[in-house]
């Protein structure tokens, strides 16, 4: 069976990248990490890129300040030699042009630490528990021409304790994210997600339920 060829930007140390190795090289996700690319040269998800003997390659955003659909010409380029068919964002700290996005129509994915539509954009657990809400947690969406505004494909609530920190939030979350992002790509592989408008309608998935959240 035909594995989805996987290419993943980062720019730090890159959890999420390593979850995803991880659950490819246990077989719970069917699919090929291709590349791994930065915009960092120290990027520390490089080397852990290298360590499982994927290509990690650095390209440089020296240069392109202001020009950010030239520098999105140069990573379409790289995820095209290594015949990548979904891109995945992981902890990538640049904003994506439609250059990207037209060479891979519905094939980008990012996971933000936020149940979106609240809170996109930086510092979101700060920003949760400065709110006062109740649930954190993260989603997985495909990536449009905004800021964390694309179709969501799945979430995890996290609920947010009398003592958090933005540590602690964080951190809990995180252990969710590194569920989601893989979970999110087999669908992918899988062919189950189709997008309607807004929604992502998931093949085969349950149409009704009584399970409900609530804190405290």
């Amino acid at each position: 069976m035909k594995k989805t060829r996987i290419g993943v930007l980062v720019s730090g140390r890159g959890s999420n990248l390593q979850a995803i190795i991880d659950n490819i090289e246990k077989g719970s996700v069917s699919a090929e990490l291709a590349v791994v690319i930065s915009d960092q040269a120290d990027a520390y998800a490089l080397e852990r890129a290298r360590k499982h003997h994927i290509p990690g390659v650095h390209v440089s955003a020296k240069g392109y300040k202001g020009r950010r659909d030239e520098y999105d010409a140069l990573l379409v380029k790289e995820l095209q030699k290594h015949n990548v068919e979904l891109v995945a964002l992981a902890g990538f700290m640049r904003i994506i042009t439609p250059t990207l996005l037209t060479a891979f129509p519905h094939r980008v994915l990012n996971i933000h630490p936020a149940l979106l539509p609240s809170f996109p954009g930086l510092h979101v657990q700060k920003a949760a528990l400065e709110h006062g809400v109740k649930f954190s947690g993260c989603t997985v969406h495909f990536v449009d021409e905004g800021m964390d505004t694309g179709p969501i494909i799945i979430q995890a609530v996290v609920p947010i304790l009398d003592n958090d920190t933005e540590d602690k939030l964080s951190a809990r979350i995180l252990k969710q994210e590194h569920k989601i992002y893989s979970r999110a790509i087999q669908l992918y592989a899988d062919g189950r997600l189709r997008i309607e408008g807004r929604r992502v309608v998931v093949t085969d998935n349950r149409t009704e339920t009584d399970e409900f959240l609530m804190n405290p």
